[in-house]
């Protein structure tokens, strides 16, 4: 990504989009809206000539003024166009519509950001996750992702996933080309990852190293797939400094887990995983870094979620720069074996080597 940026708007341009910003919450529930009763869907099966708003209400069952006012702003917001008497999907709302990347995104933002995200001030004024109270008590997100209420969880889940299921198939082939025996998945989360890498190679056995809540759901999984005697759990609360890491592995497997923590954090796990980690085993480290996307939308994505983790996470943790993230990990006493971007979704594998 280009280092400078130039201003992209003349003054009449940029108070145009300064009226969109300060009007962006409604938009977003609009679109939402929209999508949720019914009104894009009827839009995407009418095709180009589209329909007049008392068609749309007949199909939706929303009232004739409900279709018109949410209509209008899509009309303002180009979700859709207008084509006297009738409304037409525009390619915004065909995307709306049908974009599993657009869905997993506005729903994880309605269902676990939305509310908190109105004490980002806070958050921001005392480095803690002053919106997570929306949701629930806990210290961080992480501890209570088992309990959270059912629609934030199933939206935080299909979220997390979505970008995180499209890289591992791509990944299996150059992690298990060495054969390793035993793999240590650091922040393994629900266990899907160490399900793939078991179906994938029948002779490997998997430790997930996280929080107990974390486990317990991982392992419950595994007992579902038949993998309770290859898939371990080993309990870890990364914050806590005082505790070490298990020895063994052949194989070390961190996927966006360090963008969990802040850079003093990253750098505190990083170490401990370089005292446990023998000279002749791989590191590899699966993140997302928004500098190193191949499209606008996607670094603006990673920066929204960047403050979710401000507002709702731990207060302190992002999605980094490449550069800043590797100097953690040269402090931390390990060198770059290779980099590969553009992996899946936009992530990045950085496979690391123990310095000497």
């Amino acid at each position: 990504m280009n280092s400078f940026q130039a201003d992209p708007y003349n003054a009449l341009n940029a108070k145009t989009e300064a009226q969109k910003l300060a009007f962006a919450p409604i938009v977003f529930h609009a679109a939402r809206t929209l999508r949720d009763l019914g009104v894009l869907a009827a839009l995407d099966g009418a095709g180009s000539e589209g329909l007049d708003a008392a068609a749309i209400a007949g199909k939706t069952g929303v009232s004739e003024y409900g279709v018109k006012v949410l209509l209008d702003m899509a009309v303002s917001a180009h979700i859709v166009t207008w084509q006297s008497p009738n409304y037409v999907l525009a390619n915004v709302g065909y995307f709306l519509l049908n974009d599993g990347m657009t869905r997993a995104n506005m729903d994880f933002t309605a269902d676990v950001c939305y509310a908190a995200m109105a004490h980002l001030t806070e958050s921001i004024e005392t480095a803690s996750p002053a919106g997570l109270k929306e949701l629930g008590q806990w210290s961080s997100i992480y501890e209570g992702l088992s309990t959270l209420p059912e629609k934030a969880k199933e939206s935080w889940f299909q979220f997390d996933h979505f970008y995180s299921d499209r890289s591992f198939p791509l990944l299996l082939e150059k992690v298990f080309a060495s054969k390793p025996k035993k793999l240590f998945d650091i922040g393994g989360n629900t266990g899907k990852w160490a399900t793939q890498c078991c179906n994938y190679d029948a002779d490997v056995e998997v430790t997930i190293i996280d929080l107990p809540q974390q486990i317990e759901m991982a392992l419950e999984q595994a007992k579902v797939n038949g993998l309770e005697e290859r898939i371990k759990g080993h309990p870890f609360n990364a914050l806590d400094n005082s505790l070490s890491l298990p020895e063994g592995a052949d194989v070390w497997w961190m996927s966006q887990f360090l963008d969990c923590f802040s850079p003093m954090e990253i750098l505190s796990i990083l170490r401990r995983v370089r005292q446990a980690v023998s000279s002749d085993a791989t590191v590899y480290i699966l993140e997302l870094f928004w500098d190193a996307q191949k499209y606008e939308a996607a670094s603006y994505s990673l920066n929204a979620t960047s403050l979710y983790f401000t507002c709702l996470a731990n207060g302190n943790s992002r999605f980094y720069r490449c550069e800043e993230f590797l100097q953690i990990v040269e402090e931390a006493g390990f060198e770059v074996a290779e980099r590969t971007d553009n992996i899946g979704l936009g992530h990045t594998l950085l496979t690391l080597k123990a310095r000497p």
